[in-house]
């Protein structure tokens, strides 16, 4: 399963940093870029996890070369947050993309 999870993960990856890019305002880049966090939360929708604090341990017991770096659950969720539009664009794009 962690095979095609890396996969599926690395696919979405792509597509997601072809859509949004890296756009991002000045300041210290975070150590989790907006293309991961958004590629995480779509990952966490796609799988069915509904709890983030479950998600978050299952991410760094299983998908750590993937995502060196995760934030705590409280940094996490405020970053989601903060990007919940560039979380909608994603999914209608998906949603556009797919049967």
């Amino acid at each position: 399963m962690t095979t095609d999870l890396n996969t599926l993960l690395t696919a979405l990856y792509v597509k997601i940093d072809d859509e949004i890019g890296g756009a991002r305002c000045t300041g210290r880049p975070p150590l989790l870029s907006d293309p991961e966090l958004v590629c995480l939360a779509v990952a966490q929708a796609l799988l069915g996890h509904r709890s983030e604090a479950r998600w978050l341990r299952f991410v760094t017991r299983h998908l750590t070369g993937m995502f060196p770096y995760l934030p705590q659950r409280p940094g996490y969720n405020k970053r989601l947050r903060s990007a919940l539009p560039l979380i909608k664009r994603v999914i209608r794009m998906l949603a556009a993309d797919t049967d």
